[in-house]
């Protein structure tokens, strides 16, 4: 008996990186699991459905029991199907891990409306729609003990170099988050998120993370963090965030200065007084 016996789980981008270790990880502790990936190339490039199957097939082989979906995310019929998929096979859902995702840097000035819209697509409306058809789909099933774990970034809530694309696709993943958990709460579900690093094919021309190496920031140190959020044993977690990097776990927080209630002399604030008040009611 595992922590996920009798539990289906969809995990979607989990044919390779850091999906594929959530994958695992969730059938070795007993859970059915739907692994969802299109196959394509880190910058979403083609398709390829052996991703999947191969994944399928090697949690078949240690034991464990799946299915493969090769839709899409990004799109509302390629969603449902994953639901659908789930459901028509396992009879329920249980916990949802909204892991695809796809690169294509560049910088602000140079950025393509293609290449903005393919990133927040995949991310971003990704997340919403994968995690509205769970939500009807929970409402249906009634009970509880259900939870939704995200995937943010330190890029979303930092920012980073020529992610701008990236980067408001993984902040508006955070504000989903919150309001999922607020929302969802009454249906028995809650909802986290990971903003993790880790060396993926991703990530593998960051050169700091190269040195650093597998062992040190593998996607093996991020799944115990995503089967915790997902298990009982966070019953009492809801709408944060953590951060992973490597064996390091830690929580991040929207920060809130305590401000200045009106300008000194009371009236309407201006322009200037704002300059002079700066390091009073900001954050320092």
């Amino acid at each position: 008996m595992g922590l996920f016996s009798g539990k289906v789980v969809i995990v979607t981008g989990s044919g390779n990186g850091i999906g594929r270790a959530h994958a695992l990880a969730f059938a070795k502790a007993g859970a059915c699991v739907v692994v969802n990936d299109v196959g394509g190339a880190r910058d979403g490039a083609g398709k390829d459905q052996r991703a999947a199957d191969a994944m399928v097939d090697e949690i078949k082989a240690a034991g464990g029991e799946a299915i493969a979906t090769h839709t899409s995310v990004s799109d509302l019929d390629g969603a449902d199907m994953i639901l659908w998929s789930a459901l028509n096979r396992f009879r329920k859902v249980d916990v949802l891990v909204n892991n695809a995702g796809i690169l294509r840097d560049r910088a602000l000035t140079n950025m393509s409306t293609a290449e903005w819209d393919s990133v927040i697509d995949v991310h971003l409306k990704g997340s919403f729609l994968m995690s509205r058809a769970f939500a009807r789909a929970i409402k249906t099933q009634g009970g509880g003990g259900y939870a939704i774990v995200n995937t943010t970034s330190v890029s979303g809530l930092r920012g980073n170099f020529g992610q701008a694309n990236y980067a408001a696709a993984k902040a508006g993943i955070y504000g989903l988050t919150r309001v999922c958990s607020i929302e969802l709460e009454k249906l028995g579900c809650r909802v986290n998120a990971i903003a993790p690093v880790a060396l993926t094919r991703m990530t593998e021309d960051v050169p700091r993370l190269q040195q650093m190496g597998i062992e040190q920031l593998g996607p093996q140190h991020i799944s115990p963090v995503a089967l915790w959020l997902a298990s009982d044993l966070a019953k009492d977690v809801n709408g944060r965030v953590f951060g992973v990097h490597g064996p390091k776990v830690f929580e991040y927080r929207m920060s809130q200065s305590e401000g200045l209630d009106a300008p000194p002399g009371g009236g309407e604030w201006t322009p200037e007084q704002l300059a002079a008040e700066l390091p009073r009611f900001a954050l320092t």
